[in-house]
């Protein structure tokens, strides 16, 4: 097991963040449109990358566990590449594995930070729909009664005419 076959899916996993986060600012310009056709689309986009990169992922997760086997370490929890980091002998390895995981981890800080602004402007533009749903809605009327109500229609019905007289 070498250390290229996992830079390599890293790499590949690193390829395909950069695709949802570009994907990710495209739906923060529909969304800013009101775009719903465009943002239907880039949903679809967007799961067949989420679909991909669990495959990538579970690749990578494998390849790891092969290396630090051969490696003779044991496994407590989930490997990850900062085992391998460790566990590598080759300066070069490490710094191109290092790298990789490095630029990984930056491309995925700017992912979780677009998708948190993606969300709170759908939030914002659901209270703006709403604000505007209530303001259209006529509101019902007071359904309860009190005393002072009653009284005061009764009182109302009565006319001064005699009728009898």
């Amino acid at each position: 097991m070498s250390v290229q076959q996992i830079v390599s899916t890293l790499e590949k996993l690193e390829k395909m963040h950069k695709s949802l986060l570009e994907l990710s600012l495209k739906k923060t310009e529909h969304v800013k449109k009101g775009d719903m056709e465009e943002l239907d689309q880039i949903l679809k986009s967007e799961q067949s990358h989420v679909a991909a990169i669990s495959t990538i992922e579970q690749q990578r997760q494998q390849l790891v566990v092969d290396f630090l086997n051969e490696k003779g370490i044991s496994l407590s929890a989930a490997p990850t590449v900062l085992d391998v980091i460790e566990a590598v002998d080759n300066e070069a390895e490490r710094k191109q594995l290092e790298g990789v995981r490095k630029r990984l981890m930056l491309i995925m800080d700017d992912l979780r930070k677009q998708n948190e602004l993606n969300q709170k402007l759908v939030f914002q533009s659901l209270q703006v729909i709403n604000m505007t749903l209530d303001m259209l809605r006529p509101q019902p009327n007071q359904i309860n009664y009190s005393g002072k109500e009653v009284r005061s229609q009764n009182a109302s019905n009565k006319t001064l005419f005699d009728s009898q007289a």
